[in-house]
């Protein structure tokens, strides 16, 4: 404030010291609705690791509903590969409901996720009919400041991981052509991940993830990944780039296509642009 108007100020006030009472408050910030909205395009859609469209670019998109009270509701979409996800409509449809809090700098999240893809299947036996790929899952997670523990349950066979989907001959070993050993449903799998959002500026975030993936009755299948990047915001738009690396097996983590058969949970960097409105 300039000096001549803090003079003015300061005499009208001395002049007039009723006008103090008249002056009407500020008016309050309108409060934050309770609908978000994101959209996301990435050169790979990565989920916990393993690469969900062919290694290809990713359209991603959704929209949340939070209530005061800590319950939510959500929708969230992304391409997949048909050949992932084999007869599909190259789209997941995730939708989750759940109840977050926070106490202080300790945060709680518990929940529950359905995965859903349009006609995705395998035709499995005649009598046994198709099998799809959708999954639901009860999840939990705890946080303190910027580090966060989470586990998601897997309250159905594993993306429809059973008998019928191993004898349809969706798991062939890429070495030997041997199909991946029948041994029942998959039923209580659990991935468990530990990620660290560090703040370095208002601008710019650090990540550094760790997960495991525990396959029941199919051990061959369990792995490990991991992810180190960073993100920023510019203007509301937040740019991010990651490199994220698993330790899961070759012989089984493959898609065949016209390009040949791709090792899709092998390292890469994913580059993405983010907008939330």
């Amino acid at each position: 404030m300039r000096k001549s108007v803090l003079s003015l100020a300061i005499a009208c006030a001395f002049a007039v010291p009723t006008a103090a009472t008249a002056q009407t408050a500020p008016a309050a910030a309108p409060a934050p609705s309770p609908i978000t909205g994101n959209m996301t395009i990435a050169t790979d859609y990565r989920f916990r690791g393993i690469s969900q469209t062919y290694k290809g670019p990713a359209i991603q998109g959704g929209i949340d509903y939070a209530h005061d009270s800590g319950f939510y509701v959500g929708n969230w979409n992304s391409n997949v590969s048909s050949l992932v996800y084999t007869g599909g409509s190259g789209i997941e449809m995730d939708f989750y409901g759940g109840w977050k809090k926070t106490f202080g700098d300790i945060g709680i999240d518990v929940g529950y996720l359905y995965y859903y893809y349009h006609n995705a299947e395998i035709v499995a036996t005649p009598a046994n009919g198709a099998q799809k790929f959708n999954n639901q899952e009860f999840y939990v997670a705890g946080s303190w400041k910027w580090i966060t523990a989470k586990l998601n349950y897997a309250v159905s066979d594993y993306f429809g991981l059973n008998n019928n989907q191993v004898n349809s001959g969706y798991w062939v070993n890429r070495n030997t052509g041997a199909l991946l050993p029948a041994r029942g449903g998959s039923k209580g799998s659990y991935y468990f991940d530990l990620t660290a959002t560090y703040p370095m500026s208002d601008k710019v975030n650090l990540i550094g993830h760790v997960g495991r993936l525990k396959v029941k009755n199919y051990g061959e299948l369990d792995y490990t990944d991991l992810k180190l990047g960073a993100t920023y915001d510019l203007s509301g738009w937040v740019l991010g780039a990651s490199y994220i690396t698993t330790n899961a097996k070759k012989e089984w983590w493959f898609t065949t296509g016209a390009k040949g058969p791709k090792n899709i949970g092998d390292n890469t960097i994913v580059l993405s642009v983010t907008k939330t409105f």
